[in-house]
């Protein structure tokens, strides 16, 4: 089960509630176990700022990914013990982003949110999609997560 941590900081009227997306998130989950994720819901301002400062790109996007780093820790910690939680990272996730691209594609808003998560959650796993194979892999499976969520193929054009 995958713990969600949810932050909203945006206008729209048109969000998931939490659990719904705690659903979503559940059944990522299946296959990483017990796990937690932040995700924040921002408008288009501060999409665009973190998006420039972190990718360097202009702009607002719908989703960005925070893998989680484990700190260094230092040698002389001697016998203690460290126990940290099973944190995957943070999702960023523009909302009136989602609702345009949901819009322009002609695709149901919730369909589109719960591509969004299961997208970033994937990136947060290490899945990437800037080469052909590893695009065709991450595009299998977020295909066969939507489908057990019983949303339709994101990437079927409409």
């Amino acid at each position: 089960m995958i713990e969600l941590q949810l932050q909203v900081a945006s206008q729209s009227a048109q969000l998931p509630d939490e659990e719904t997306m705690q659903a979503w998130l559940n059944q990522i989950g299946v296959d990483i176990g017990d796990a937690s994720v932040g995700i924040r819901i921002v408008d288009l301002d501060e999409s665009a700022e973190l998006n420039n400062q972190y990718r360097h790109k202009q702009g607002a996007t719908n989703v960005l990914s925070f893998p989680f780093e484990l700190p260094t820790l230092p040698d002389d910690l001697g016998e203690a013990e460290v126990s940290l939680e099973h944190f995957l990272g943070d999702l960023v996730i523009c909302a009136p982003i989602v609702e345009d691209e949901a819009k322009a594609q002609d695709k149901a808003l919730n369909a589109h949110w719960a591509h969004m998560i299961v997208h970033g959650v994937l990136h947060l796993q290490g899945h990437d999609h800037i080469e052909q194979a590893e695009a065709e892999q991450m595009e299998t499976l977020e295909r066969t997560i939507l489908a057990n969520l019983g949303f339709p193929d994101p990437y079927l054009e409409t």
